[in-house]
């Protein structure tokens, strides 16, 4: 099937939720998405690499698509996690759990109406402090996080180190050292993506007022 028309022409399809299929490689022997199997998102602010990550992550086709009654665009595609395909989300960069733009209400909604087996918090390793605000309100939320501390090479050259065996203590929950765009930290990132699946026996939902 080829929608890259349809996405350019809603006509074509008589709906005006666009569906695009995006091959990253031709490795067709990923396992079927398990039906009603755990789902993880991807959360951030925007600007710190969170799509690069999802196309890391993502090694085969994705599908991008409207979000209903907007025009923000939602991308969903799997991870392959030991012998299975787990769904994974892109959500539109957010600032806040409490939303003051579309795209923050859609990041919003999605966590509140979908169920996640894990929550990547992305951040980027340069401007930590200001983010951490968000990863305290995803936690508060009672999600399941795993903090995945993006962009470590840009924070190399500007003389910066991250302590990760402190942020574990202070935080809670696993977090991983990255670089998306290099490759680096997205085994690892699997790695804590399959243990926090295998200790969550139910989705969570976002506890958001």
């Amino acid at each position: 099937m080829d929608c890259h028309q349809c996405h350019q022409n809603h006509g074509s399809c008589g709906s005006k939720r666009s569906l695009r299929w995006l091959p990253f490689s031709e490795n067709l022997t990923r396992p079927p998405i398990e039906p009603g199997g755990p789902q993880i998102a991807l959360v951030g602010m925007p600007n710190v690499g969170k799509s690069v990550l999802f196309h890391a992550l993502t090694d085969t086709y994705v599908t991008v698509s409207n979000y209903p009654g907007t025009t923000v665009e939602v991308t969903r595609g799997a991870v392959t996690l030991g012998d299975r395909a787990v769904s994974v989300i892109d959500t539109p960069g957010m600032y806040s759990l409490l939303p003051i733009s579309e795209e923050e209400r859609v990041a919003r909604d999605l966590l509140i109406s979908e169920s996640f087996g894990a929550i990547v918090h992305v951040l980027d390793a340069k401007n930590l402090g200001r983010m951490l605000s968000l990863t305290a309100q995803l936690l508060e939320a009672e999600l399941p996080v795993i903090v995945a501390v993006n962009m470590m090479d840009e924070a190399q050259r500007w003389g910066l180190t991250i302590d990760r065996e402190a942020l574990v203590a202070k935080l809670g929950v696993p977090v991983v050292l990255m670089a998306a765009a290099r490759n680096r930290g997205v085994d690892q990132l699997r790695e804590a993506l399959a243990d926090r699946l295998a200790s969550t026996s139910v989705p969570a939902v976002a506890a958001v007022g």
